[in-house]
């Protein structure tokens, strides 16, 4: 018997099987996907806007032909022609499925978008930036002295601010002697001299004294969220923050995935880096209007990114990267032209600087938190998680630094939970279970009420509970486990044995019902047995790659714990160990650094003498490679357990209750059995 098309949806992952010729505006409806339309369908509002995928899709399990979804219709024909539709852009309403099919949701055709929530750090910067402006009066021309403008420009510099070499391109030459005509003599030069050029690039020139303010842009570029920071170069300040999600989720979600798919499609390596310049380009738009600046303003991005970002966003493919030895085309820091990533919204003669990676998957966005966070200056052993789809972990002191990556995955996310979803208003996003009645309370994005209160209804009257997101996900689980829900290996009590009727049957396992919103036309939200596993082997990978780095420092404790990034930056500390995400330490000495990579990407961006000491440090990061450890799966089998099977976490419980149950037991007839608590 034929299969109905199975369509997947990104970035939700949410899929289903729906008969040929249904409109993919009705399948997102179905299966709870956020895609917009206030039009009724008739192809009028272009809310519903979205960007079909095609190729092999070896994570999702599809094949994406060409005639996946119908062809364009007269709607759409008359929609392009009136407004214009992006290229490779769609109408849910009128597309219709006709085969297997992964289709993104870009975030303008969200109801309820993104929080990307990497917002910048109060941190003062140490200005020394790699582009100045600099006034200066030239000599005028001599029929006794037969130098070109060019060089009486650079001799100007020199007397007068002690500058050495100068060059210029051709587009500068173009100007250079009306420019100077025009100020009489007088102009404004913008120079950039990085830290490692021996000469100063002339990469613009005005008339006279030009008094633009002039911007550098500090990027994130991570798997899941692009984050960027507008900062002015006269003194550090972030004028305007924006983020968005990186379209390349819907060519897979994690790194891997999207290894494979460059792999198993043809070009699949130019189309992710197509969409990836396209997002950072509009991006870059959104920042200048906030700011209500000039994109032409904006003369340097740094980038700060995993070893596949990396290599996508230089346009590389990132074959070599998904074997062994794990290769990168280069791990030195990478200068270059704008126009060199075909990137479009800042000046044309701005620069782009690329951090050094540490590694094949410990890349510049790591060495970006060891520059923002130091541990190498640190008296106190710390690790320092920059908790994310990959994970990078550093542990260190003034000894030395280890670093490692761990392919945690999605989950934490969101992804592959049953009711997840990314942070938006609407997501649970921090839970509370009563250990006595077992009944939760919860929090969402968006509403600072607890679900308990009796305004908590009105308040979210527009948004709704829509589901649950990676913070919420952590501390439900969490609090399972310390009202006695769940026991050490993760396994859901039924209702006998945990004494709550919100543990219910589901096939052969048990789930925990949260959240029923079925009533008010709402959705019913549970925690199954699938989504604790699934959070399982994500702490699994994480705590295992923390445990491999302690193994090769010799200790089997750390003295602090530093959660960056802007997951971890949501996370609760406490929820955090009881689930064994993170070794047992005082909570006190639990912290985050928020956007730990952007902190050092802005650092960079103001700083040659930051980006040489960088260059420096990693070089001298001794990176452990998680794939080859002889112990990793060791590791990573104990971790399973909540907290942990052979960690005993004696700080942790002196300080929260972990009950001793044991849910390994045919049926629910009783109410489980007690487990004799190991000495």
């Amino acid at each position: 018997m034929t299969q109905d098309p199975l369509v997947v949806f990104t970035p939700s992952g949410k899929r289903g099987r729906f008969p040929a010729g249904t409109p993919v505006l009705t399948a997102a409806r179905q299966l709870g996907v956020d895609l917009d339309s206030v039009c009724g369908g008739r192809g009028i509002c272009s809310k519903c806007q979205v960007s079909p995928g095609y190729g092999e899709f070896s994570k999702h399990g599809v094949t994406a032909r060409e005639g996946a979804l119908s062809d364009w219709n007269a709607v759409e024909e008359r929609y392009d022609e009136k407004r214009g539709l992006a290229p490779g852009r769609r109408l849910g309403c009128q597309a219709q499925i006709q085969g297997d099919i992964v289709i993104d949701v870009p975030p303008e055709s969200q109801v309820h978008r993104q929080v990307v929530r990497k917002e910048a750090s109060t941190r003062e910067m140490v200005m020394d930036p790699a582009v100045r402006p600099y006034y200066v009066e030239v000599a005028e021309p001599d029929m006794h002295t037969p130098t070109g403008d060019l060089e009486r420009l650079a001799e100007a510099l020199k007397e007068q601010w002690g500058i050495g070499s100068v060059t210029a391109g051709i587009s500068v030459l173009r100007h250079l002697q009306p420019v100077l005509r025009k100020g009489k003599w007088t102009c404004t030069v913008v120079l950039h001299k990085g830290h490692q050029d021996e000469d100063h690039r002339i990469l613009s020139i005005a008339p006279g004294f030009d008094e633009t303010r002039l911007y550098g842009l500090a990027v994130d570029l991570g798997s899941t969220t692009i984050a960027a920071h507008l900062t002015d170069l006269r003194n550090g300040t972030v004028v305007a923050t924006s983020g968005a999600m990186n379209p390349q989720i819907r060519f897979g979600e994690d790194l891997m995935s999207r290894v494979s798919y460059s792999m198993m499609n043809p070009g699949g390596d130019l189309a992710m880096t197509a969409a990836v310049r396209t997002a950072i380009n509009a991006l870059t738009d959104t920042l200048a209007a906030e700011a209500n600046i000039q994109t032409d303003q904006i003369m340097e991005a740094v980038f700060v990114c995993n070893p596949v970002m990396h290599h996508l966003l230089l346009g590389i493919d990132p074959v070599e990267l998904g074997q062994a030895p794990f290769a990168l085309a280069t791990s030195k820091s990478v200068s270059l032209h704008l126009a060199d990533l075909d990137l479009t919204s800042m000046n044309p003669a701005a620069r782009v600087f690329i951090l050094p990676c540490i590694a094949g998957h410990v890349g510049a966005d790591a060495a970006a938190v060891a520059l923002s966070e130091a541990p190498d200056q640190q008296d106190e052993l710390t690790l320092v998680v920059d908790v994310g789809t990959n994970a990078e972990i550093l542990l260190g002191d003034k000894r030395k630094v280890l670093a490692c990556s761990s392919p945690t995955g999605p989950a934490f996310e969101g992804a592959q939970i049953s009711s997840g979803q990314r942070a938006a208003p609407g997501a649970i996003e921090r839970i509370e279970i009563d250990p006595v009645t077992k009944e939760p309370r919860f929090q969402i994005i968006g509403c600072s009420l607890w679900s308990d209160d009796p305004a908590f209804d009105a308040a979210i009257g527009k948004t709704g509970v829509t589901g649950i997101c990676g913070s919420g996900i952590i501390e439900a689980v969490a609090e399972m486990r310390m009202a006695g829900l769940l026991d050490s290996k993760g396994l859901i009590g039924g209702p006998t044995q945990t004494g709550t009727e919100r543990c219910f049957a589901e096939g052969r396992t048990h789930s925990y019902l949260l959240y029923d919103g079925t009533e008010t036309g709402g959705p019913r939200i549970a925690i199954t047995q699938g989504d604790i596993r699934a959070i399982q082997l994500a702490k699994s990978a994480l705590y295992a790659g923390s445990r491999l780095l302690m193994d090769e420092m010799g200790t089997d404790t750390v003295d602090r714990v530093v959660l960056a990034g802007a997951f971890g930056a949501h996370i609760s500390p406490k929820h955090a160990m009881v689930l064994g995400m993170i070794p047992d330490v005082p909570l006190d000495k639990v912290v985050s650094a928020g956007n730990a990579a952007g902190t050092g990407a802005r650092m960079a961006l103001c700083s040659v003498a930051a980006r040489a000491s960088i260059e420096k440090t990693v070089r001298e990061i001794v990176k452990i490679e998680t794939a080859i450890a002889p112990r990793f799966q060791e590791h990573f089998v104990n971790a399973s357990a909540i907290p942990h099977a052979a960690d005993p976490f004696p700080i942790l419980r002196s300080t929260v209750p972990l009950p001793d149950v044991d849910y390994n037991t045919q049926g629910d007839s009783g109410g489980g059995r007690r487990r004799r608590r190991r000495a």
